[in-house]
């Protein structure tokens, strides 16, 4: 691993995961940083990338919320639901989860119009990459595994 990358995770050291949108403001910056480098985008790549990308996560954040905000909140109290609100907060679910592979499958179209295909499913692999150092990292300073 580049010292680069090993820099990114240990400033992840210093997030105080209380702060949450500051922290989230760090970690996006951190994640910036990491593609980048991991993409190895020229300037030009950059330029027409990371408007795509960033339209992209804004959506997909919205979708998250949504789900969060309309399904996750009602499930913990899934033992009182009545049977037609059990079917309705499963139906928009699944709406939210077609929305979401909608999405995705139209970014990554997008996406390889303005990178390599090669580099696209770079971007895939290196998310996942991040997104592991990340919970390392936030495991790590948890204390725990």
């Amino acid at each position: 691993m580049n010292k680069f990358i090993i820099i990114i995770f240990l400033s992840i050291t210093s997030l105080s995961f209380g702060q949450r949108n500051k922290d989230w403001e760090k970690i996006n910056t951190l994640k910036v940083a990491f593609i980048t480098e991991k993409l190895s985008l020229s300037s030009k790549e950059a330029q027409d990338f990371w408007p795509v990308y960033n339209e992209y996560q804004e959506k997909r954040n919205d979708l998250r919320k949504k789900n969060h905000i309309q399904i996750r909140s009602k499930i913990k109290d899934a033992q009182t639901l009545t049977k037609k609100e059990a079917e309705n907060l499963l139906t928009l679910h699944i709406k939210i989860e077609e929305e979401e592979q909608v999405l995705e499958t139209n970014f990554l179209k997008e996406v390889s119009k303005v990178i390599t295909a090669k580099k696209t499913l770079l971007l895939l692999k290196s998310e996942e990459e991040f997104k592991r150092q990340l919970i390392k990292q936030y495991r790590h300073n948890k204390g725990g595994k």
